[in-house]
């Protein structure tokens, strides 16, 4: 069954770059799983992410919610911002309502996350466009070298984010929904920021902090948010 909550309110590029060694740049799908430690029907959802993190072409990231830590167990990766960036979604939808589990697909296509026909489809799709921006990293110690360009220039502006995430970890729940389970999460989302504004029409070359070892996302996203017109990651 669906949780909700009431609130109050695409080509793509990813290049994954080694030391001393630049592997070739593929296509990507950002693929954006809202979910909850505490929510029983999020499982199954948080087994397809993990499927989908590991296809050619897609970034998969899981925003672990806050919502639900009141009926019992209080989610070890919960985030108040991804909280908000899901209630964001809602309202530049027109829509009152969030709900775990769900996935955002390429900024614009929202999918219940435990139904795999239908994520698929919506990831197909969105395989087979393009943009006219592309979009290459570069890791320098602990930057990342971040360059874009549009072509045909672009009518609006865009939001830069940098996104971090841990690979995988396995969770025991002792209370709420899923007490007694052991959970595997992958692509668990750590740190979500903007770090600029680009217009989408000189070419974009920046700098930006990356400490760690963590793999590295660059999104371009429109306003809203909204469509994803560009995302690469260097892991």
């Amino acid at each position: 069954m669906k949780r909700h909550i009431v609130s109050a309110a695409a080509g793509l590029w990813f290049c994954l770059l080694a030391p001393g060694m630049a592997q070739q740049s593929e296509p990507g799908v950002v693929v954006e799983l809202y979910t909850s430690q505490g929510c029983s029907s999020c499982p199954p959802a948080d087994a397809l992410l993990a499927d989908l993190a590991k296809k050619p072409g897609v970034i998969a990231l899981a925003l672990h919610v806050d919502y639900w830590d009141y009926i019992g167990w209080a989610d070890t990766f919960g985030q108040a911002q991804f909280t908000a960036r899901q209630k964001a979604y809602a309202r530049a939808n027109g829509s009152k309502m969030v709900y775990t589990p769900q996935m955002i697909i390429g900024g614009g296509e929202r999918v219940v996350g435990n139904e795999p026909g239908q994520v698929n489809a919506a990831v197909k799709r969105l395989l087979g466009t393009s943009s006219p921006v592309t979009l290459t990293l570069e890791r320098r110690g602990n930057r990342v070298v971040i360059r874009a360009e549009a072509d045909p220039p672009l009518k609006r502006g865009t939001r830069v984010q940098l996104v971090r995430y841990q690979p995988s970890k396995v969770v025991e729940i002792q209370r709420g929904e899923n007490a007694g389970e052991s959970i595997s999460y992958a692509n668990i989302v750590t740190d979500w920021q903007p770090i600029a504004e680009w217009s989408g029409k000189a070419p974009l070359e920046m700098q930006a902090a990356a400490p760690g070892n963590l793999p590295v996302v660059v999104i371009i996203q429109s306003d809203g948010p909204a469509e994803i017109l560009a995302a690469a990651r260097i892991r």
